[in-house]
């Protein structure tokens, strides 16, 4: 019964947004109060609906109700309960209702939280977000839907992949989605603003909250997801320009780009129509990212696994939105103000440049995921473009962004001083050359490409402190103003520097754990033992052990230094799932400060003289932490400028902040 209400709820919901859709557009058009607050009830109501039906869903995997195909192909009774309720997002299915309910809960919240948007535009907005919750519920409802009934239900259910029974992986999609359709109230506001023919600064301050909110979000789905594949997959790695990564790391250098550029409209006014560009491909490319994952047209660990036809559907879905957004967008671009002028060299020029370079590498990005599909397409011949492209391409496009990041805060509005700026900045520099050069003397072995990568890090980090303490005029004021100054900075700026400074953070880690990484692998019988840098690792025992739904092999490796004296004891797994007869590896990692020990114990093999041994590869991954640590930095330095209350609701400065 329960699934049946939420079958119904879930077409009540594509009713219910059909109606959010007419009736907002039509108020909207007639300036009808009455009309555009119905359409917002019917965003609301249209959330609730989709709740009800995500409850119903996650009740079914939470009973084991294998007359639903979905718990049946993708549970089982004795899977964990965290990976029962994560499960009904783990499929094609269920993760196109958990789209749909947070697409929808967005144009609530539009409905709940919009007050301070003009009338007529939010009326556009929640018309425009009805219009995508049509495309996407009728999907769902029509060709994937994810409470549908089998005929003969099954005495057991076929289970999830193992390798998506992770914590990680189990909290990583709720975060991306949140991401990727956050980006769809910025595209509704931008629609709505383009019929209204308003791209300005007011606009500009209406989706600045949303962008960080998405593009935050968005942050932590990706760090999730890159710190799954670091210790799920078992390869010693954290990225592989996977297609599926890159159709995640896309909208968020668009959305990156958007930040700042939405900055530049908001404060003078500049660059509306480049804005809105950035503003209707952040989402162009978070649906091209739905359409990649589950069009069958990848092959990858992250791919659902689905029919092509569904994925036309999606391919068309993504056509119609994107299509009418670059239409409205090229027929009002020409009237679109060109907005204040600035000198080349300015906060503004700053900002474009950063824009250019980020625009830029996110095409490197889509020809390299985008190539090998065309090609094969074409003539049938598989190719396949990985980490060497986009090491020549897209690392030194960044590098360049880099580089020009910390002297943009320090620019003035209109027209700055760059002598004044390169002054201060120069300790900055100094500083962070001087420490690439102790990197590269004392870190064996030497190599000049990862100690310039270190350089580049200790400059985000130290130009991101610059920009605060210049804010706060430390050592240029007395103590107590610098206080004051301190206490009175909008959070948004905080923000700012958390996010720099991470950016920093993760360059440090990024370079030191790419270019010093130690690997050994070797075949280990009982006692046996092989180096490993400072290291030796020995596998003393191997035991049998039982989990919830696994058999497995677990090793027991002592990790010795130089001295002989045990430094960890790690205890990687070899399961065996008989649900889908699956084997999996399940990695043992020693946190030794920012490095991690890194250890994988592979199939059982005959050694030397007939004894049973075991593949043993084990890595030190130096600075590993970092990696991870500089991201999350980011996404609390977006929450913190969300929390700013002039971000959040675009009022004005409150008495006693400070500005510059």
């Amino acid at each position: 019964m329960i699934v049946e209400l939420g079958a119904f709820a879930l077409i009540l919901s594509l009713m219910l947004s059909v109606a959010q859709t007419g009736l907002s557009a039509v108020g909207g058009a007639r300036r009808s109060p009455v009309l555009a607050g119905a359409g917002q009830g019917a965003a609301i109501a249209t959330f609730v609906a989709l709740l009800v039906s995500f409850a119903a869903l996650i009740y079914a995997f939470v009973t084991s109700d294998f007359s639903v195909t979905n718990v049946a192909t993708n549970s089982h009774t004795d899977k964990p309960m965290l990976y029962k309720v994560a499960g009904a997002w783990g499929s094609h299915e269920g993760s196109m209702l958990l789209w749909c309910l947070v697409l929808t809960g967005f144009g609530a919240a539009m409905a709940v939280f919009g007050d301070s948007l003009p009338p007529r535009l939010r009326a556009y907005a929640i018309a425009v977000q009805g219009g995508l919750g049509v495309m996407f519920l009728a999907y769902t409802v029509l060709a994937s839907n994810p409470l549908a009934r089998l005929l003969e239900a099954p005495i057991e259910g076929k289970s999830l992949n193992p390798l998506l029974q992770d914590w990680a992986l189990a909290f990583h999609p709720p975060f991306l989605y949140v991401g990727y359709v956050g980006f769809s109230v910025v595209y509704s506001l931008s629609m709505a603003a383009l019929i209204e023919g308003r791209i300005d600064a007011a606009w500009a301050r209406w989706i600045r909250p949303w962008t960080l909110a998405a593009w935050s979000m968005l942050t932590v789905g990706i760090t999730l997801g890159a710190f799954w594949a670091y210790y799920e997959l078992g390869w010693g790695g954290w990225w592989f320009w996977d297609p599926v990564e890159n159709a995640s790391f896309m909208p968020w250098l668009i959305g990156a780009a958007l930040l700042h550029s939405a900055i530049v409209t908001e404060r003078r006014g500049a660059l509306p129509g480049w804005t809105a560009f950035l503003a209707l491909a952040a989402y162009t490319f978070s649906m091209l990212g739905a359409f990649l994952v589950r069009s069958g047209v990848l092959t990858s660990v992250h791919a659902f696994a689905v029919d092509p036809t569904r994925g036309v559907l999606l391919l068309i879905m993504m056509a119609v939105a994107a299509g009418a957004g670059f239409l409205l967008f090229g027929l009002r671009a020409p009237s679109l103000n060109r907005g204040g002028q600035f000198r080349p060299i300015s906060r503004e020029s700053a900002i474009v440049l950063n824009n250019i370079l980020l625009s830029t590498a996110t095409a490197v990005v889509l020809l390299g995921t985008l190539y090998p599909l065309i090609r094969e397409a074409m003539d049938g011949e598989a190719v396949s473009v990985g980490a060497p492209f986009f090491n020549l391409t897209f690392t030194p496009l960044m590098i360049l962004a880099f580089a020009v990041l910390p002297a943009g805060p320090l620019l003035a509005w209109k027209r700055g001083d760059a002598k004044g700026v390169a002054r201060k900045l120069w300790v900055v520099l100094a500083l962070a050359a001087l420490l690439g050069l102790i990197a590269y003397a004392v870190v064996q072995p030497r190599k000049a490409l990862a100690s310039g990568g270190l350089v580049v890090g200790f400059w985000l980090i130290g130009g991101a402190l610059l920009e605060i303490a210049e804010r706060l005029k430390l050592a240029r004021a007395p103590f107590a103003e610098s206080l004051r100054r301190a206490h009175g900075l909008p959070r948004g700026a905080w923000g700012t520097t958390l996010a720099h400074a991470g950016l920093g953070v993760f360059v440090l880690g990024a370079s030191f754990e790419t270019a010093w990484r130690v690997e050994a692998a070797q075949a280990l019988s009982l006692n046996g033992s092989q180096p490993l840098g400072a290291y030796t690792v020995t596998l003393t025992d191997v035991v049998t052990i039982e989990g919830p739904n696994y058999l497995a092999e677990r090793g027991i490796i002592t990790v010795t230094n130089k001295a002989g004296a045990e430094v960890c004891r790690a205890q990687p797994e070899r399961r065996f799932y008989p649900t889908g007869a699956q084997t999996t590896s399940e990695v043992a990692i020693c946190a030794k400060g920012l490095d991690d020990i890194y250890v994988v114990m592979g199939e059982r093999r005959a050694g030397e003289g007939g004894k049973p041994a075991w593949l043993v590869r084990a890595y030190v991954n130096p600075w590993v932490r970092l990696i991870f640590l500089g991201p999350l930095l980011m996404a609390v330095g977006g929450i913190v400028s969300l929390s700013d209350r002039r971000v959040r609701l675009g009022v004005g400065r409150r008495t006693g902040e400070v500005v510059s």
